[in-house]
């Protein structure tokens, strides 16, 4: 038996809370194979830097010995749409983006205002899931989102910004999800 890919867990502004599903799925990978799962460590949570994020991104997937999976959410989304265009980046398998934030969108912060929406087509297999009550961003504007990027979107109904606030708690219906999505690669 194969295993599993590793991945890369890109989280959003602020990095993800210890009752995310990024920290849980995190957590989980860590446990039965401590080398196959590293988050991203930008030194910019806060008052995000796309220049810090991506070199982070560059990062994370040299850690690897294979291309890894990415396993991004909200401002992380985008992070790994604008990593993915870039000249001599390191290869990975996938990316699996959940919840992207619209930057046109009122509630966007003000911190990440470097960050813009995708602009060209990614270079790897990507879906994109999309809520269709996300605050940050709407489901035209997301599957729009999907389109730019060539990936397929996956709509999961009205799950908010699919994070603690929307009660998703370990998200094992968005972890059935990625195991379907590895199994393409």
């Amino acid at each position: 038996m194969r295993r599993p890919r590793p991945w890369v867990i890109v989280p959003g502004i602020w990095n993800s809370d210890p009752d995310h599903w990024q920290s849980r799925w995190q957590a989980e990978r860590a446990a039965v194979d401590p080398a196959g799962v590293v988050r991203l460590e930008p030194a910019s949570w806060g008052e995000p830097d796309p220049a810090d994020w991506s070199a982070a991104i560059t990062r994370a997937v040299r850690s690897f010995d294979e291309p890894p999976v990415l396993v991004a959410h909200s401002l992380g989304v985008l992070a790994v749409a604008d990593w993915s265009g870039e000249p001599d980046r390191p290869s990975v398998a996938g990316a699996f983006l959940v919840a992207p934030p619209d930057p046109a969108a009122p509630g966007f912060p003000a911190e990440a205002s470097g960050f813009a929406e995708p602009l060209a087509r990614s270079s790897v297999p990507t879906a994109l899931v999309v809520s269709d009550d996300d605050p940050y961003c709407s489901v035209e504007r997301a599957l729009g989102f999907a389109d730019t990027l060539g990936a397929r979107a996956i709509r999961i109904g009205p799950r908010g910004h699919v994070n603690v606030a929307s009660g998703v708690g370990a998200w094992a219906d968005g972890r059935s999800l990625l195991d379907d999505f590895e199994h393409s690669l």
